[in-house]
């Protein structure tokens, strides 16, 4: 009887190389987490840049990958518009404001800021791409991937290609049209198999200066009925700042995240949620690499684990606590 052949699937084998690349460009990343909206215009690229720049301000090692094509606004957040990222040995070097903080946005690479990105499909999927295999990222506590609104081709594309995702923040505002978008957001994530990991409603209420009343300029939402619906925790919310708006459109946002205010000390949920992330996967890893670690004892029970009690060359078995040299 004939052997039977073995049929290569070869965009399997294709799709596997691509993931291969962009596992091996980030496998000193720590953390990623994805900032996403429904719809625009809810402020997603100010909560992913105060997350990135809050992270930072907190002593972590950040890099903020700006994915929206069509309206790239982290540039004129920090105040680097005009900027231009290096290449070294073949690789994008990310713009670095501070040290600790690193970016890369689509308007880094456009010859001025009035030039508008008019691609198809494939050639924003190839952009992405770029971001992630062939920009140098290097070692980095988190990376904070700012998706573009909607769940159309460029969120799908970083959420199928970039390996390792740890989850997602979703950013609506307190009106019911938005609220809408929060559910299909939450679904996609679903579907995609992505955590979500909160909601963040920003935009929630300005606070008069005079008689520090709230307002609610958008009236209430059904954040909380999207919330519980889906068991995601609302992480925050985060009022109407004029002082923030303008230390955002001057580009002060480090500075803005390292001073106190009502909308930082709303904030400050988020990235302690983030960091709390964070610690849990390295405290995961690091019980792994301890169960890697483990030996067999040779002279007690058959198949037994030892534990690493004894120092230098001697180990104790974990049942039949006698001691033996590994060496």
């Amino acid at each position: 009887m004939a052997e039977p052949l073995n049929v290569i699937n070869t965009k399997e084998m294709e799709k596997e190389d691509k993931l291969r690349k962009v596992r091996n460009n980030l496998k000193d990343v720590k953390n990623i987490f994805v900032v996403m909206s429904g719809k625009g215009g809810v402020g997603k690229s100010t909560v992913s840049a105060a997350l990135a720049a809050g992270l930072a301000a907190r002593g972590n090692y950040v890099g903020l990958a700006d994915c929206d094509m069509h309206g790239p606004s982290i540039p004129m957040i920090f105040g680097l518009e005009g900027a231009e990222p290096d290449v070294e040995d073949g690789m994008l070097v990310p713009v670095t404001p501070v040290p600790s903080l690193k970016l890369m946005s689509i308007a880094f690479l456009l010859p001025d800021r009035d030039q508008p990105v008019i691609w198809r499909g494939p050639a924003k999927m190839g952009a992405i791409k770029q971001f992630f295999e062939d920009v140098a990222w290097g070692n980095l506590d988190y990376l904070i991937v700012d998706l573009p609104p909607g769940t159309g081709d460029e969120p799908l594309s970083v959420l199928q290609q970039v390996p390792g995702i740890d989850g997602a923040f979703i950013v609506t505002i307190p009106q019911d049209v938005a609220l809408a978008s929060v559910r299909k957001s939450l679904s996609f994530l679903n579907k995609m198999e992505v955590r979500p990991l909160g909601i963040i409603d920003n935009m929630d209420g300005l606070v008069c200066p005079h008689c520090h009343e709230t307002i609610d300029v958008f009236g209430s939402s059904g954040v909380e009925k999207a919330s519980q619906d889906f068991s995601v925790p609302i992480l925050a919310k985060l009022p109407l700042d004029p002082s923030f708006s303008k230390a955002e459109e001057s580009g002060k946002i480090i500075e803005w995240m390292m001073a106190d205010s009502p909308w930082k000390k709303a904030f400050d949920d988020v990235l302690d949620e983030a960091e709390r992330l964070g610690a849990e996967k390295k405290d995961r890893s690091r019980r792994t690499d301890q169960q890697k670690s483990m030996k067999r004892c040779r002279n007690g029970r058959n198949g037994t684990r030892i534990s690493h009690e004894m120092p230098l060359v001697f180990l104790r078995c974990t049942y039949c606590r006698n001691r033996f040299r590994i060496l």
